[in-house]
């Protein structure tokens, strides 16, 4: 992906998710994955397709299980 191309969908996803954190590091090294930040955090990956002239980017947010706060259980509702 290029620069360009970073910094569109950049903007773009700023603009729809409402968050000025979002942020869009290009790879380190040609041929790795373009990472997706919110903050300081890698929430996932940017993959751009080209299919039959259209270009798509698709974003892969990756959640982890042990990210994920612990819910207290509902208490059994009473009869």
């Amino acid at each position: 992906m290029t620069p360009t191309e970073i910094d569109r969908v950049q903007v773009y996803l700023r603009r729809i998710l409402g968050s000025d954190r979002i942020k869009i590091q290009p790879p380190a090294k040609a041929g790795l994955s373009v990472e997706v930040y919110a903050n300081d955090e890698v929430i996932g990956t940017l993959h751009k397709d080209t299919d039959e002239g259209e270009i798509s980017y698709a974003l892969h947010i990756t959640i982890l299980d042990e990210d994920l706060p612990q819910l207290k259980k509902p208490a059994a509702s009473r009869r």
